[in-house]
Parts: C-alpha cells; sequence; structure tokens
C-alpha cells in the first residue's frame, strides 16, 4: 500500500552545494539530475538564485549558487525523459537574483522555494507572492524553529495561513535536533495555525534520524519530502533518497538509478569532501546548535574527532558559562 498523494523533492545539488561552495561538475550535476529523471522523483532542486555581485562571485561560490537561466537549460536539455520532474531553486531573503526572472512560461525551472527565518517571514510571503505572481510553484521553508520563539513562530504561521499565494509550508529541522514527537508537535503546531496549507519537511541527520522523522512526517499528513542522494548535504547531512524510495513503496519510484549514481558519482566523491553523521554532528544536534561550530571543528584536521572537547566547550557556551 502506498499514498498517492506523497511526493519527492531531491535537494541533493541545493543541500550538497553547501559542502563546496555549489562546485559540483557539470557532468556530476548532470548524472544526478538524469538519476532523478530515472527515478521518477516528483522535484528536483538544482541550486540557488542568487543575484552576482562582487561579494557573491561565480568563480568564488559555484554556478550552482546562482543557477542562470543557461546552466538550468544545459542540465535540463542533458537527459530527456518521458515524464520529467518539476525543476526547483531557492531563493535566499535579501540575496534573491529577481531582476533576472521570467515568467515560469518563459524560464527553464517551476518552483521557487523560499528560505527564511522567523522574524523575516513578511520579506519571506513578499517573495512567495511575487513568484507566485509569475506563475511559479511556491514553498515558504521556515528555517531554525526549532530555535524560535513560540509565540513568534506562532505569529508567523498565521501570517502563512492568510497568504493564499503558498502551495507547501514546509517544516524544516535545520539542526538535526527533532525527536520524532517534536516532529508531530511542531507539525501538529504547523496544521493549528495554519490549517489549509500543504505541507512539506526537511530533515537533517546529526542524530541519525533524518530518516525517521521523514517516515513520521509521513505518518503526520506531510506530502512534499525532501530526501538527497546518499544523503548528501550541509553537515551531517540529510534524508538519504534511496532509503525513502525504498520506503515509500509506490511503483512510479525506481531506487535502481540512485544505486548507480551512488556507485559511479558519489562514492568517489567521498574521498574529496566529507558528509554524514559523526560524533560532532550529533553533539551540534543533541544541544540544538546551528552547525557551523561543528563544521568548523571538522575542518581542523588535527581536532576533528576530539568529540568529548567539543561537548564540554558546547555545552558550556550553551549554558552561557563562556563566551
Amino acid at each position: 500500500m502506498f499514498r498517492k498523494e506523497l511526493k519527492v523533492l531531491d535537494c541533493t545539488i541545493r543541500d550538497g552545494g553547501l559542502i563546496n561552495n555549489y562546485h559540483f561538475t557539470d557532468d556530476f550535476v548532470k548524472a544526478v539530475y538524469r538519476a532523478a529523471c530515472d527515478s521518477g522523483v516528483d522535484v528536483v532542486e538544482l541550486g540557488k538564485r542568487l543575484a552576482v555581485s562582487e561579494e557573491y562571485s561565480r568563480d568564488k561560490f559555484g554556478k550552482w549558487n546562482f543557477c542562470d537561466d543557461d546552466d538550468l537549460k544545459m542540465i535540463i536539455d542533458s537527459h530527456a525523459c518521458e515524464n520529467p520532474p518539476l525543476v526547483a531553486v531557492m531563493f535566499d531573503i535579501g540575496r534573491v537574483d529577481f531582476e533576472s526572472l521570467k515568467p515560469r512560461d518563459q524560464s527553464p525551472f517551476d518552483m521557487a522555494r523560499i528560505a527564511c527565518y522567523v522574524p523575516d517571514i513578511d520579506k519571506g510571503l513578499d517573495l512567495v507572492k511575487r513568484s507566485k505572481d509569475m506563475g511559479y510553484e511556491t514553498t515558504i521553508n521556515i528555517m531554525a524553529c526549532s530555535a524560535a520563539i513560540r509565540s513568534e513562530l506562532i505569529e508567523a504561521l498565521n501570517q502563512v495561513e492568510e497568504t493564499d499565494e503558498l502551495d507547501y509550508l514546509y517544516l524544516v529541522d535545520s539542526y538535526g535536533a527533532f525527536y520524532s514527537e517534536q516532529v508531530s508537535d511542531y507539525l501538529n503546531l504547523y496544521k493549528k495555525h495554519a490549517p489549509s496549507k500543504e505541507l512539506g519537511f526537511h530533515a537533517h541527520n546529526n542524530q541519525q534520524l533524518a530518516f525517521a522523522n521523514t517516515q513520521q512526517a509521513i505518518i503526520d499528513g506531510v506530502n512534499l519530502l525532501d530526501a538527497t542522494v546518499n544523503g548528501i548535504g550541509r553537515g551531517a547531512g540529510n534524508c538519504n533518497l534511496e532509503l525513502l524510495l525504498n520506503f515509500l513503496k509506490n511503483p512510479k519510484f525506481d531506487v535502481e538509478p540512485i544505486y548507480r549514481v551512488i556507485q559511479e558519482e558519489f562514492v568517489p566523491l567521498r574521498s574529496e569532501i566529507e558528509w554524514g553523521f559523526n560524533d560532532i554532528y550529533g553533539i551540534s544536534g543533541h544541544l540544538n546548535q546551528h552547525p557551523r561550530a561543528a563544521m568548523k571543528r571538522r575542518a581542523d584536521k588535527q581536532n576533528r574527532d576530539r568529540c568529548y572537547d567539543f561537548l564540554i566547550e558546547q555545552s558550556r557556551l550553551d549554558e552561557g558559562i563562556i563566551s
């Protein structure tokens, strides 16, 4: 048995690009897109739509941080399939290249995913409206909700409920801090204060719970699920796409292309960049902390595995004992 309403969004390139400043080769992105197409996923997210500037250059931050139309077309045209997935890009508040954006019927992508924190919900919903007016499907991904003041999160959800232009409201476990009961608690809060909105879920794997929490989100009625090939993503990574497709048991999905791209592309990539669970990321998830400190520690080759020292340092910081 399977739920026909469930859709899967592959955010491999967008979330995985946070590891290496989006410096994936064209051939790598083509391989991921081909695997996504052939696997039957519903949406594939190919990066962000930042505005190019002196601060944010393509050379430094990689072309998939900018996803201009020509680059997107190059990937999409590289593989033809009978039922291609929708193509999504992510907009960051205050840094989106909206001036170059064309209406959806003239654009190579279909979905605008707007990421914002609770204090910026007004700006996020403004981007949602502007994107919907141009014909795009829309999501709003409220980041770091586990660290938000609950009353302020509720106010943000009330504003979301008043917005007609939104297709999906996302619960995002930015810090990989959730257990299954917290997933249910937050989803119940979202459903109470934004009852008309279809829900999405984006997990991080700091405590090795991304897959389990995604299953819990399914139980709680979420119909758009994020995952990445081999769990690639910032820090500890995300819910593994291959595990999710196996779990869903929907015959429209074919996991074989995902395992093929893992073997051919991701296994070699692991010799260049690191992702996935380790004790440093487990500590940051347990403490409900942004993973920046954990990522910094993992980049320190001499001290990267000193998990006890990291726990003591971060616990004291968390308690305000040291600055």
